[in-house]
């Protein structure tokens, strides 16, 4: 089993569903239902992510792909988490997790552009 591409399959269901939610339930506040949506959407997006990692691994199992994936879901969870909380419960669980996890993704994805621009020097 690929970690990566199970992890990146769990987050795009759960973004799914927290974004049937947002839209739904939280459809009164326009502003709170908005910053519900941007968890969500993040959180798809860096499923991709994940996903391209997972799929890197078959043909480049480097340790940096690891620690791509590993940046990218905890960045998921402190971003994409903390923007659920503020926009479901109009809190913020852990102050200062939303600008971390989002330095995380940003890691993630220079991980993944640094491992792929040695696989292209390579070739």
């Amino acid at each position: 089993m690929n970690i990566w591409i199970f992890l990146a399959g769990l987050n795009a269901a759960l973004a799914v569903g927290a974004g049937a939610y947002g839209w739904h339930a939280l459809g009164d506040t326009p502003e709170i239902r908005d910053i519900f949506m941007m968890g969500s959407q993040y959180q798809m997006w860096h499923a991709l992510g994940m996903m391209g990692v997972g799929l890197m691994t078959y043909r480049t199992p480097a340790r940096a792909l690891h620690v791509a994936g590993a940046c990218l879901q905890t960045g998921i969870v402190l971003f994409s988490g903390t923007l659920y909380s503020f926009g479901g419960l109009s809190m913020v669980p852990v102050e200062g997790a939303a600008p971390f996890g989002g330095g995380l993704l940003m890691l993630g994805w220079l991980i993944l552009a640094v491992v792929g621009g040695r696989k292209l020097r390579a070739a």
